[in-house]
């Protein structure tokens, strides 16, 4: 071989003992480590922290405060707490302009928001009705009527 030859020869393998040494390896996954971090800490910061705060509320209304946009529930297992009402609040059979004190089973799904809770849908519970067992039209509890799960040849 020729001198150029050994020389080329000697530098490409010293080049590759330098890459091969534990302080290089170390500054690269140093460097992978880093990187995975900030990917890792972007996702968590694009996750709404306030999905994790919702909270449910079941009670009686005990004031409204119309200007406020604001009602105090009561809930007998958590206390009395103060519901914000906005624009996104989904309304089920009840309005925030129908809410009275004394209302029962009024249902408020919120979040914390600012340090107030919020309400994400406000609704009233129950008004599945009493159908003694039976579901036919008559009147009668004995299962001879004529409901709406009675064909015309039913007996």
């Amino acid at each position: 071989m020729t001198a150029a030859g050994d020389n080329l020869n000697r530098t490409f393998a010293f080049d590759w003992q330098a890459l091969a040494s534990p302080a290089v390896k170390f500054q690269h996954m140093k460097k992978l480590l880093s990187i995975a971090l900030a990917a890792v800490a972007a996702l968590i910061a694009g996750v709404p922290a306030a999905s994790a705060a919702t909270r449910e509320y079941e009670g009686t209304v005990v004031s409204v405060n119309r200007d406020n946009r604001t009602f105090r529930l009561r809930d007998s297992e958590r206390g009395t707490v103060t519901i914000r009402v906005t624009r996104n609040t989904r309304f089920e059979r009840v309005t925030f302009s129908s809410l009275r004190s004394g209302q029962s089973n009024i249902e408020a799904t919120v979040r914390r928001s600012n340090g107030r809770w919020v309400a994400l849908e406000v609704e009233r519970s129950g008004g599945g009705g009493d159908h003694n067992g039976s579901d036919d039209d008559s009147g009668r509890d004995d299962g001879r009527g004529r409901g709406s799960d009675d064909g015309p040849n039913h007996d």
